[in-house]
């Protein structure tokens, strides 16, 4: 099969396509013949830095496609289902951006009648990483939620899957490019975080105060938080910041009692990660999911396509798979 493969972290250079053994599936996996890969983030920086302790990596976590093979164990009926998957490279050398993956059948979701592949690629770690921030202290309905960062992937799904458990939703961005992408994934509203009296604005629209912080820059954004959060209200920080450490105002959150929460996708529990899978399939079969403007790219071109995700360009980044 062709793949893209490394064998020692670094800068994108160190991706190269080739062709390698398409690999079978062991007891209780299955291999998905891929349409779309999709790039994250994590994608490119677990390329870059670290190390590889096998032979090679394939990158990427998320993609879409088809089941054409079972491992023992597992139903074969499921082959020919259409499917979207998550944490393929996840402590596996057979990441995405590749003709074929192999995975535990678990992490290969039904992907409903009529949602697209790219759509099913743009899920996994977004999709899985929001629901975590927005769900894990309570149900959603009636609570008010601020979404930092409305126009990135895990900001988009935020709001999606906000307004389909009923909260209301304020987005804040940094443009007005960014505003639009925010109100049509079903924002309630957007505040430009730059704004001075972005917290006013903020609190004019959630009367009562947040409830729910969706937090992609902790360091930048927790005073305006921490402005705006009414009591009991818990942040969610999903990303690191760039020095790796942040101030802490321990007061402020204590006599609120607000939660400050980290959120590492991988890592989650595995009943909150399940409780993600079944409310994204419930979410898609409602309609209430869709996808950023997106960015293809060819499998040959994935260096390209791991440097435009980590310059941050809006939209979704996607490997086509031939």
């Amino acid at each position: 099969m062709l793949a893209a493969v490394y064998e020692s972290t670094g800068p994108a250079g160190v991706l190269r396509v080739e062709e390698i053994p398409t690999p079978d599936p062991r007891p209780g996996e299955v291999r998905v013949r891929l349409a779309v890969s999709g790039v994250n983030p994590t994608d490119w920086k677990s390329r870059s830095a670290g190390s590889v302790d096998r032979a090679f990596q394939i990158p990427n976590q998320d993609g879409a496609g088809v089941i054409d093979a079972v491992g023992e164990g597992v139903d074969a009926r499921r082959i020919g289902q259409r499917v979207w998957v998550y944490f393929a490279a996840w402590k596996r050398p057979w990441g995405t951006a590749a003709q074929w993956t192999v995975l535990p059948a678990a992490q290969a979701v039904a992907l409903p009648d009529g949602i697209s592949f790219e759509l099913g690629a743009s899920l996994g770690i977004p999709a899985l990483t929001a629901h975590r921030c927005l769900f894990a202290d309570g149900p959603l309905a009636g609570r008010a939620v601020l979404v930092a960062g409305g126009a990135g992937a895990v900001g988009h799904a935020a709001i999606e899957l906000g307004r389909w458990a009923s909260a209301r939703v304020v987005a804040s961005v940094s443009t007005d490019e960014k505003a639009d992408l925010a109100r049509a994934a079903g924002a309630d509203a957007t505040v430009n975080y730059r704004d001075a009296d972005a917290a006013d604005q903020i609190l004019r629209r959630l009367d009562g105060g947040v409830d729910r912080v969706v937090e992609v820059a902790l360091g930048a954004n927790l005073e305006l938080d921490l402005q705006v959060c009414g009591p009991n209200a818990a942040i969610s920080s999903y990303a690191t910041e760039p020095a790796g450490e942040v101030s802490v105002p321990v007061r402020r959150l204590m006599s609120p009692n607000i939660v400050l929460r980290f959120v590492l996708v991988y890592t989650m529990p595995a009943g909150a990660l399940h409780a993600a899978i079944a409310d994204v399939t419930a979410a898609l079969e409602a309609g209430a999911l869709t996808t950023l403007p997106i960015h293809r790219f060819p499998l040959e071109e994935v260096a390209a396509a791991h440097d435009a995700v980590e310059r941050g360009v809006t939209g979704k980044v996607l490997i086509d798979l031939p």
